[in-house]
Parts: structure tokens; sequence; C-alpha cells
């Protein structure tokens, strides 16, 4: 089975993020982007199901099979539902489109534990940093501070927003290493004790649809299952049980 060409053949929706999402990009920014495939059913009727995720075929290219993308965001998982709201979607099929209306039900109250779990973490890297090298990684604070502000708004509001608006310069300014780490510091509590205020009374429900998504699902499997495409030679191999380039 080949990775690739689950990217390259049965991509649903593929997306811009990082820096360049959060309105965060600089001149040397790289481009980060991510995507979702559908594997084809039948390629789970084998012991060797298709991978969970792909990372490529290009450089700074991660995707995630749809079902592993789901649970994923079910979990609130800040990397998988922020895709769903990049402001840059570089491909974008019927059952991507399906895929990015259903974006609000992922979300629920429990972003602030998941969204909490994650942003601690990654402080304890920083607070590593500092101890070994007196000083954190700047650009790993500046998108620890990004995460705790979309966190806080989207507790707040129920909206998921990832573009920094006028917080960019403040954060770059952190990224450069023009804020001391005191202030940081001082910044990240501030904001940590924001959202557990926000989450007391967020408009969120309290679990995300899990229904309404496994519906989604479910119809995106049989789907696939009705519809093999009699020219994908990786689908054949498996619906006719020969190895690719056996006639």
């Amino acid at each position: 089975m080949d990775p690739e060409a689950l990217v390259r053949d049965h991509t649903i929706y593929a997306c811009v993020m990082g820096s360049r999402a959060f309105g965060l990009a600089t001149d040397g920014s790289d481009t980060d982007r991510r995507g979702v495939f559908l594997a084809p059913t039948p390629l789970f009727w084998r012991f060797d199901k298709p991978p969970a995720h792909v990372e490529g075929p290009a450089e700074e290219q991660f995707g995630w099979e749809l079902e592993r993308f789901c649970t994923l965001a079910l979990r609130a998982n800040p990397n998988v539902l922020e895709c769903l709201h990049s402001p840059f979607v570089e491909h974008i099929d019927a059952t991507g489109r399906e895929l990015v209306a259903l974006r609000e039900a992922f979300v629920s109250r429990q972003v602030h534990e998941t969204f909490t779990r994650y942003a601690a973490g990654q402080r304890k890297k920083l607070d590593a940093d500092v101890r070994q090298y007196g000083a954190p990684r700047w650009k790993h604070a500046m998108h620890l501070l990004r995460l705790l502000m979309s966190s806080r708004d989207l507790l707040r509001t129920g909206v998921l927003t990832i573009d920094v608006g006028d917080q960019r310069e403040p954060l770059l300014a952190v990224k450069r290493g023009e804020v001391s780490w005191p202030e940081v510091e001082a910044w990240m509590v501030r904001l940590a004790e924001e959202a557990d205020a926000a989450s007391a009374r967020s408009p969120l429900p309290p679990e995300p649809d899990h229904a309404r998504v496994e519906d989604f699902l479910v119809r995106t499997r049989r789907a696939s299952a009705r519809q093999a495409d009699p020219d994908d030679e990786l689908v054949q191999s498996v619906v006719h049980g020969r190895s690719i380039g056996q006639p």
C-alpha cells in the first residue's frame, strides 16, 4: 500500500497552517500543509489497514485519514481543530466541504481540558529550555501564547478564531526575544486564568456531537464502498485480490 498514493489520489481537504494561517508569517516562514484523505473502504478489508496518517510527500506536509482526523477532533486536539478554520484552503471536494461544515460539531467545553493539557506540556519544554540555556525558544513561546489566546476566545465566544489579528506585533516581539521571560510567563498565567474563568460560563455544549460526526463517517465509508474507482490500481488490487502491477 503506497501512502503517497493515498494522499495524491484521495485527499478530500488540504490547507495551509502554521504561521501563515495564524497571521504570524514573516519573510522566512515555512509553508506548513495539512490535509485529510479518505482511504477507500475496500482497503480496510485486509489485515494490513491503511495508515492513520502520512507524512509528506512534500516537505512540511502532513495528512490524516478521515477517521483518525475525526477521532482527534472529537477529543479537541488543537492542531486538528484549527485545520478546519484555515483561511488558506488549497483543495476541497464535496466530502471535504461536508467535513468543514461539521466543524461546530467537534467543539465543546472539553476544549478547556484538552487545550490546557497541551499547553502545560509545551510550557514544560519551555521551562526546561530556560533551565538549560537561560532562555526559552522564543518562537515556541510565541506559539504557546497564541494557543492560550485561541483557547480563551473559543471558550468565551464559542467560535474558534486562529488569526491573531491585532496581537500580531506583540507576539512577533516575543518571537524576536524582545519581551523578557518573566513578562511572557506573567502573560501566560493571565491567559490561562482568563480561560479558566471563561470555561465556567462558556456557550459551548458540554460534549461534542459524536452522533452527527459518526453518521457522516459511516455514510462516507458506505459511499466509498459503492463507488470503488475502476481506474484506481490501489483499490482494484484489493477488490480483485492481486498485487499492484499484476494483471
